[in-house]
């Protein structure tokens, strides 16, 4: 990967977007929903405390995680849609 993320941010691929319905019915662009699940893809070193130690991030590259429907911020990075958020904003590990 071409981005390597400071601090405590992570780089993170959504998940597909469904297309359609359990039921079978297909989705217009403008009813499906921002995905909350993907793949960390890079990591950064962590966060350094009040102390001036590294508190290294828990989660690593590989890992299939929740976050906030609105987190993070939006890239493309040779064609490919990634967000760019700090650790903080991931809510659990898949």
């Amino acid at each position: 990967m071409k981005v390597k993320p400071l601090a405590d941010r992570v780089v993170v691929k959504p998940s597909e977007v469904e297309e359609t319905t359990k039921g079978g019915i297909v989705l217009p662009d403008t009813a499906k929903e921002k995905p909350q699940q993907g793949t960390v893809e890079a990591v950064g070193p962590g966060k350094r405390s009040d102390a001036g130690d590294i508190i290294p991030p828990e989660v690593k590259e590989g890992d299939t995680v929740l976050y906030g429907k609105f987190s993070g911020t939006e890239i493309s990075i040779d064609g490919e849609d990634y967000l760019i958020m700090r650790e903080s904003d991931i809510l659990a590990m898949v």
